[in-house]
């Protein structure tokens, strides 16, 4: 059963804007492409297109993440994070999530399994369908104070004060 919970539930209200995708619609099932091969699902583990408007003007940067509430762990799981990006950038093409470097001081985190790319859906057979929330959030400021082996979720503890925005959509994945 999908659960009604979001992993943003418990930050601070900010400005809404919208990213959209021409891989997959809100909502919907991600491709077998966008699916991990790392991790045994078949895929590819190739990162959707996405694009964004409507952020804040006082927009410095953005991160670009996507995460895994539904996963059984007590903390989801962080499948891509992109950090610094700057704001002058606001779409990613498909394929973009392979671990390059990207303009400015923009940098790729390690995900949860330690890979610093995109790592795609592989939800374990018989858990059902798991959400992979695909969120940009708009930062006040040029770059977050992050070090080479910083994790998401210390990124995303500093987004806790510098978030400015946020554009939140999903895809399903199911074995």
């Amino acid at each position: 059963m999908i659960k009604p919970y979001g992993p943003y539930d418990h930050m601070p209200k900010t400005h809404a804007f919208t990213v959209t995708s021409d891989t997959f619609e809100n909502g919907s099932k991600l491709g077998q492409a966008q699916a991990s091969a790392v991790l045994g699902a078949g895929g590819l583990d190739i990162s959707p297109q996405l694009q964004w408007e409507g952020f804040p003007e006082e927009t410095r940067s953005f991160t670009v993440s996507m995460f895994d509430p539904d996963v059984p762990t007590a903390s989801g799981f962080w499948h891509w994070y992109i950090a610094n990006l700057p704001a002058s950038v606001n779409e990613l093409p498909e394929g973009v999530g392979d671990g390059q470097d990207f303009l400015g001081e923009a940098v790729t985190l390690a995900n949860d399994a330690g890979y610093k790319r995109y790592l795609g859906p592989a939800t374990p057979p018989g858990n059902g369908p798991d959400r992979y929330f695909l969120v940009v959030h708009a930062v006040d400021v040029a770059t977050l104070p992050l070090t080479a082996d910083a994790t998401p979720a210390y990124a995303d503890f500093l987004l806790f004060t510098h978030a400015i925005g946020r554009a939140t959509m999903y895809g399903v994945y199911e074995r």
